[in-house]
């Protein structure tokens, strides 16, 4: 092969791949303030919805429930006596969580209490949230909206979707 017109043959082979290339199919401008404000509308609907399930629920049950400004639903059975939960402190605590139709998904009981260390991510924000509100030897339930467990998806087991969840803790210990 002769590269004499290398040039030529250069533009001529950049000439061919440019032609290749596929069309650009054009959008329409969606305004980034538009999407913002729907998704926000949306999100308050849903946390809405939530919450008015969730006060449905406390009401039937008799529950005496404080709404934080999270929108975690809680009632003190025993505030406890002990140190406080803050963060970086281990907690050892025993759990009941279930669906607001009574199935139990999961559990902790004192013969094997779940240990975290508090503040690290390590469980649902909801939990995480009700459990700093409580001292060591306090009892507590909670009504924990999705957003603030497993979501729109759930936890593949045996949390569905966009479930709230009901969780009763007992916080056993509190250690640095």
């Amino acid at each position: 092969m002769n590269f004499n017109n290398t040039p030529a043959f250069l533009l001529a082979a950049l000439f061919i791949l440019a032609s290749c290339k596929p069309p650009v199919q054009e959008r329409p401008e969606v305004p980034g303030a538009t999407v913002n404000r729907s998704l926000i509308e949306t999100n308050q609907y849903i946390r809405e919805r939530h919450r008015e399930h969730i006060m449905a629920f406390a009401d039937r049950a008799g529950w005496d429930m404080t709404e934080t400004s999270t929108g975690l639903w809680y009632e003190m059975l025993d505030r406890g006596s002990g140190p406080a939960v803050e963060k970086d402190k281990l907690v050892v605590y025993t759990y009941q969580t279930r669906l607001l139709n009574g199935n139990v998904c999961y559990a902790a009981g004192r013969k094997e209490p779940k240990k975290i260390i508090s503040g690290k991510g390590n469980i649902e924000s909801g939990l995480e949230e009700g459990l700093r509100l409580m001292r060591e030897g306090g009892k507590a339930r909670f009504l924990v909206p999705p957003y603030l467990a497993h979501g729109n998806f759930g936890d593949g087991q045996c949390i569905p979707g966009s479930a709230v969840l009901l969780i009763t803790a007992e916080v056993l210990e509190v250690k640095r």
